[in-house]
């Protein structure tokens, strides 16, 4: 069970005396899912534009690359930072801010004159990216009843998910039919019109009383938030390990033609929308079972991803349901507003830095057992290993819980 003295308390809610209507509320996370549907296309959509960007500029598809590093850096430095320094800012204000960063930093990469200013400005844009989800999660978390808050939580991710689906593909087709800096003045424009969705229908709301960046930064002096980041890190990145490879593994371990790598990608994105609002309903009844059974669930998975790669059919399924693996993150996301108490802002951006160190690790650990020789199918006992590790670290925070419990 999760533990509800935790929530925010009361002068925190944007909707403290339940005065907003199931619609506003509707509304509101609508708003906060269009800037995460404008986030989550535009950080996947270069990867289908890399040849592109390195026609443009001159340079090597590999140097290209260096751009989705820099972003990813953005990210992971981005969210603690930001949380911190903007403890006393409204929520409102705040996403205002961060969208509008995001929104300015794409137009900017769109007229980029060259490769360095581009790489600087997927930098610069990728800094909002966890500030903004870790307090648009906060943000729905408090409008919704303690027993729906995970839900919540998830239909503002949904704006992540769906950009995998239909976000990502419509700007590469866009970029690759026009110029690719066609998609990334689609994604200033989502990220626009965002800002306008939050600035009407997100009401006004006060800062915390006795907010301040320190006790923001008291957030690292708790475990049980260093254990959730860590799960997020490690349990998490098998998922990357196996997507970071899967074009290679569809055409040279299953032997399918290059034209099923669309559909392969789409069926990881079905899943990630499947998972979502699957997970957000299981983890509203149990929280921490959620998180333990999907990394359970992801161990066995991901083996048996390893063991019939080599068949079509059971790629396929298992990529759907490697996808469904994301099922735990809006649990994960709440867990750590939960165990941070009153430095909720800064734990629930730092956690999107530990998803990122969980893409960058998985892929760094596929790429290492692919260069061994062993194929692109060993990327699942890699996610294997990982999901095991990211279990043992929870059930170690679990065991913490109980402790603190008894005493």
């Amino acid at each position: 069970m999760t533990d509800c003295s935790t929530l925010d308390s009361p002068q925190t809610l944007p909707n403290p005396s339940g005065s907003l209507s199931a619609t506003a509320i509707l509304l509101i996370e609508i708003a906060l899912a269009a800037g995460g549907f404008g986030i989550g296309t535009g950080e996947f959509v270069i990867m289908g534009l890399l040849p592109e960007v390195a026609t443009t500029y001159g340079v090597s598809v590999p140097q290209a690359g260096h751009v989705i590093s820099a972003y990813a850096l953005g990210v992971v430095l981005g969210a603690p930072i930001i949380a911190a320094l903007a403890a006393k800012l409204p929520r409102k204000t705040l996403l205002l801010l961060l969208m509008g960063i995001f929104a300015l930093g794409n137009f900017a990469s769109a007229i980029a004159p060259g490769f360095l200013s581009f790489t600087a400005l997927r930098f610069i844009t990728g800094l909002p990216h966890g500030a903004y989800f870790g307090v648009a999660a906060l943000v729905a978390s408090s409008m919704a009843p303690p027993h729906r808050r995970v839900r919540a939580v998830g239909r503002v991710m949904l704006g992540l998910t769906i950009a995998t689906l239909i976000g990502t593909p419509i700007a590469t087709f866009l970029g690759q039919l026009m110029d690719w800096r066609a998609a990334f003045l689609m994604v200033a424009a989502i990220g626009a019109l965002a800002v306008a969705l939050i600035a009407i229908y997100l009401p006004k709301d006060k800062v915390v009383e006795g907010a301040s960046m320190l006790r923001e930064l008291s957030a690292f002096g708790r475990v049980q938030v260093w254990l959730s980041m860590a799960v997020a890190a490690v349990g998490f990145g098998g998922m990357f390990a196996i997507f970071s490879y899967i074009a290679k593994t569809v055409t040279d371990t299953a032997g399918l033609p290059a034209s099923m790598i669309a559909v392969v990608l789409a069926l990881f994105g079905i899943g990630m929308n499947v998972g979502n609002v699957v997970g957000s309903r299981m983890a509203d009844y149990s929280l921490n079972g959620t998180i333990g059974g999907m990394l359970g669930f992801n161990i066995a998975l991901m083996s048996v991803f390893s063991l019939t790669a080599h068949n079509p059919v059971m790629l396929c399924i298992c990529v759907f349901l490697t996808g469904c693996g994301f099922a735990a993150c809006p649990a994960v996301q709440t867990r750590i507003m939960d165990v941070a108490a009153d430095a909720k802002t800064l734990a629930a951006a730092t956690i999107h830095s530990a998803f990122n160190i969980a893409n960058a690790l998985g892929a760094w650990l596929g790429g290492l057992v692919i260069a061994a020789g062993y194929g692109y199918g060993a990327t699942g006992y890699v996610g294997a290993v990982l999901s095991a590790f990211g279990l043992a670290i929870f059930l170690v925070s679990m065991a913490l819980d109980k402790n603190a419990s008894s005493g």
